[in-house]
């Protein structure tokens, strides 16, 4: 069987706002395949403005909370960055492109699935180094 990757429909860069970003972020991740016991809230960090377009940073943090230990020992952080171009037509779809936090690999959405392994390895070794220390 082939697995399809989703993706959602990213508003315009003519309709972009800080607040819209924010809600096209957590309706993409609605698409992604994660266990129910992981909750995130997404926050927006910074814009910066480049010479041919403007960007705008957002956090998407997670952690898996229990009864046991409603808070978390770790956290995982998803980077996203919204791109909207100075020099295509504003009529054209916002660009979108992730990061996790140990990684320099750029994930762009439609293009790579999901996998909740990337959160459980960031947290397992986050945990595994303040042991050691």
């Amino acid at each position: 069987a082939e697995y399809i990757i989703k993706n959602i429909q990213w508003t315009t860069c003519k309709d972009f706002t800080v607040q819209r970003g924010q809600e096209q972020i957590e309706e993409y991740i609605s698409t992604w395949e994660f266990h129910e016991s992981w909750l995130h809230w997404t926050q927006f960090l910074q814009e910066e403005d480049t010479k041919y377009s403007t960007r705008y940073h957002y956090r998407v943090c997670w952690s898996t909370p229990t009864r046991r230990k409603p808070i978390p020992r770790a956290t995982a952080s998803v980077y996203f960055i919204i791109e909207i171009s100075k020099i295509k037509p504003a009529t054209l779809p916002v660009e979108v492109f992730f990061v996790l936090e140990t990684s320099r690999l750029i994930h762009r959405p439609g293009e790579c699935r999901f996998r909740e392994k990337w959160l459980k390895d960031i947290i397992e070794n986050k945990i595994i180094l303040m042991e050691s220390l």
